[in-house]
């Protein structure tokens, strides 16, 4: 497994040297996602952003730590995090879970007056549009299954019993969170934003996806990729030209 650089604490990934005077792109995992999904995409952009990684509670090198099960809670300590780097402009990429994430530490950001040059949302409906799930409170097995069904988790990792059972807890955390979050009736961002989805994504309609335009007062772009819910694996290159544009 590739090992990240660090950057001085546990939250905040680096993969690559960051290049001077480059753009700095913020990438928020999915649920049970950890800081090396993103090292396809960091290498894209190597010389071209500086590319920090969020690593969450309870995976990889933290997995000892109790993962967060509240979005409120991520996106506090996320943005607590990150405010050392808001030396230069910050974009925020968040997929899935993510999403809703880099949404929240947005508004953080520009509570303080610091907000995000751009937010670019991926693979999730608008916080707006309320679903009723309960993943969260499955079995293991229900877990796993639903890993599974999104396709976004490699094969050797669901083909690994134990290691399987050992990311659990931080999956189950992470589904809690995402699962019971209720967005504000207020909760825009003032940020310009871009919301990109894939056009077979099972967890994500077109009219789910289009009402993140109730989100920003900013200018507002909506991207449809082929694919389904982890369409961005098969469009790295593309995708690296859009955040890194």
């Amino acid at each position: 497994m590739t090992t990240a650089f660090p950057t001085g604490d546990l939250w905040v990934r680096r993969f690559h040297p960051a290049p001077p005077a480059s753009t700095r792109l913020v990438c928020f995992p999915h649920a049970g996602g950890s800081a090396t999904f993103y090292f396809p995409l960091a290498t894209a952009l190597r010389g071209a952003a500086d590319v920090l990684v969020l690593q969450y509670p309870g995976r990889q090198d933290r997995y000892e730590e109790k993962g967060i099960e509240t979005i409120a809670e991520l996106a506090d300590q996320a943005y607590e995090a990150l405010r050392p780097y808001a030396d230069r402009p910050l974009t925020f990429f968040g997929h899935s879970m993510g999403s809703i994430v880099a949404f929240e530490v947005a508004r953080r950001f520009e509570r303080d007056g610091e907000g995000p040059a751009h937010l670019f949302a991926s693979a999730r409906r608008a916080p707006s549009a309320y679903a009723s799930e309960n993943v969260h409170l499955r079995d293991d097995d229900g877990l796993i299954e639903e890993m599974r069904k999104l396709s976004g988790t490699d094969p050797r990792l669901l083909g690994d019993e134990d290691l399987l059972r050992m990311i659990l807890p931080a999956l189950r955390s992470d589904y809690t969170a995402i699962e019971t979050y209720r967005a504000a009736p207020d909760a825009v961002v003032e940020a310009p934003l871009t919301v990109l989805t894939g056009d077979s994504d099972p967890r994500v309609t077109p009219e789910e996806a289009h009402a993140w335009r109730e989100h920003t007062t900013g200018p507002f772009d909506l991207k449809v990729f082929s694919g389904g819910h982890f369409y961005l694996t098969d469009h790295i290159i593309e995708l690296s030209e859009i955040l890194g544009g």
